[in-house]
């Protein structure tokens, strides 16, 4: 069983920046990809980034390449989304995910994932 528990969300101006922690419990972190999604009002759920257990590898949905960054602290047991030049577009819930899954497994797909937080809102204004 893991728990999720996401923080930083908030209001920024359009072109700011935010980072969203995600705090995790488990002595077995190191056994879950992780993954950041988010929902905007009126959307489904999509994916934004994950990371691979050892965190060497990740990727991410087009719309925050270059932008977004995602990272993890297998022995704090954290993942990180660092969002630069944020665009009124990325308002929305933001969730973190985990996937018990292989050592190199990169996975975008919602259904994949075993556990989610309880979400952060992140918004921003134009």
């Amino acid at each position: 069983q893991v728990q999720l528990v996401e923080s930083g969300g908030g209001l920024v101006q359009a072109g700011g920046s935010l980072r969203l922690s995600c705090a995790a419990s488990g002595r077995t972190f190191s056994s879950y990809a992780m993954g950041w999604f988010r929902q905007a009002p009126g959307k489904e759920r999509e994916f934004v980034a994950t990371i691979s257990r050892s965190g060497g590898s990740t990727n991410y949905a087009d719309s925050v390449k270059g932008r977004f960054a995602i990272s993890r602290d297998n022995a704090k047991t954290m993942v990180y989304l660092q969002m630069n030049s944020l665009l009124p577009e990325d308002t929305a819930v933001y969730y973190c995910a985990a996937a018990y899954t292989g050592l190199n497994a990169i996975l975008r797909r919602e259904s994949t994932y075993d556990y989610w937080g309880q979400g952060t809102q992140v918004t921003v204004s134009s």
